[in-house]
């Protein structure tokens, strides 16, 4: 029979990962269908990105204030009105009758995330010890991975057979489903400590600049969803055209590459305490730089093999950098991960632009050539700024509590 303990630890982590899935399976759904939007509204592969643009940078902006806000009203308050609130703009842009329009309610659908997983990951890092937390975002990371391939395979299948708007009207069903169930499931926090205001908690999300290893976890945050934005937005064009000619349901179903990252990032936490944080982080770049050249030759089945490389590889790297925020950050902890939120998806909005440029002029390869550079960038931060103990802090108050 398990302990009170082991039951409070497993109710977070699986309130974590649910909270995670209901969040991406709205984030990404569009990838699945950006080349039947771009038919429908008439728009070209970087302009119709602009619908995965528009969410991320919305992360980008609010997710420090997100952070903010939850050091002084509490964790799982903040979470569960999000994932409520997440459920709105989702139907709006459903209905959305323009391109202009979609993308806005895409936009806000973005500022409703960060409540969501910023202040997850903050509630991990308080309410479990050390070695516990990594799991649990590693658990986490695979609910949002999840969410990330049923949001575009839903959105891929019932485009494909009811049309796009009910697709989307689903996914906000779900996303309201998972609330209920986080409000019901996740425990109150019982090591959270109230900031004194917003001001204080503001004070303290300043103070973050002054750390050099955070700031270069940042950078490596902007890094990684760079290359997911840029490889899972544009791969969907590749594989539109002929000689591939896939529909929006098997575009969706390519997305099954997801489950592979959600399968190993749970072992993050246990890779970390036998290499560290830097040696798992190097390793895995390289084999993400091998992953993503796949992608450039022609048979269907190898090109899936290098997606599969390539989101393991970025959902083990966001596991990794994520944890690592909440062990580094003395105090305020959920501006901490709102800063690097903020970072990670600044990092997916200039990927999904920069991406088109690459595509407009060079295909596929220049978005491939443009990846490898960001790839090559985030593991020379890594090797420089990382010390070889990151995987193995000391038991200072750098730890939570």
């Amino acid at each position: 029979m398990m302990s009170p303990q082991s039951r409070h630890s497993l109710a977070i982590r699986l309130a974590a990962g649910l909270a995670g899935y209901c969040t991406f399976i709205n984030l990404y759904s569009p990838q699945a269908i950006l080349p039947l939007l771009s038919q429908e509204f008439g728009a070209g592969p970087a302009q119709i990105a602009t619908i995965i643009s528009a969410g991320t940078l919305a992360v980008a902006l609010i997710a420090p204030f997100a952070g903010t806000v939850a050091d002084v009203l509490g964790r799982k308050r903040v979470i569960v009105t999000a994932m409520i609130i997440l459920s709105i703009p989702t139907v709006m842009a459903a209905l959305a009758p323009t391109l202009n329009a979609l993308i806005f309610w895409r936009f806000v659908q973005g500022l409703a995330m960060p409540p969501v997983f910023a202040v997850t990951i903050a509630y991990l890092g308080e309410e479990l010890p050390p070695h516990e937390a990594t799991a649990a975002a590693g658990v986490y990371t695979s609910g949002a991975s999840l969410g990330g391939f049923s949001g575009r395979l839903f959105t891929g299948v019932l485009s494909d057979l009811f049309g796009w708007r009910y697709a989307i009207c689903f996914l906000a069903l779900l996303t309201l489903i998972g609330a209920v169930i986080v409000m019901l499931t996740l425990p109150r926090e019982r090591k959270f400590v109230r900031s004194a205001g917003l001001a204080a908690s503001a004070k303290q999300m300043l103070a973050h600049f002054r750390n050099p290893r955070l700031l270069a976890t940042y950078a490596v945050g902007f890094g990684v969803l760079f290359n997911f934005i840029a490889t899972f937005t544009y791969i969907s064009f590749r594989l539109a055209e002929p000689p591939y000619s896939l529909s929006a349901t098997w575009l969706g179903a390519i997305f099954v590459v997801y489950l592979v990252g959600s399968a190993i990032t749970p072992m993050t936490g246990y890779a970390v305490g036998r290499l560290g944080r830097r040696k798992v982080m190097i390793v895995t770049i390289g084999i993400w730089l091998v992953g993503i050249a796949l992608t450039l030759l022609s048979p269907l089945w190898i090109i899936l093999v290098g997606l599969t490389l390539s989101a393991a590889c970025g959902l083990l790297c966001q596991a990794v950098s994520t944890g690592f925020v909440t062990i580094t950050a003395k105090v305020g902890r959920s501006s901490a991960v709102g800063l690097y939120v903020t970072s990670f998806y600044l990092g997916g909005s200039v990927g999904g632009a920069l991406g088109g440029v690459a595509w407009v002029y060079g295909g596929w390869p220049a978005c491939v050539a443009l990846m490898a550079v960001m790839l090559t960038l985030v593991a020379t931060i890594v090797a420089t700024t990382w010390s070889r103990d990151a995987g193995h802090p000391p038991p200072t108050a750098m730890e939570p509590a």
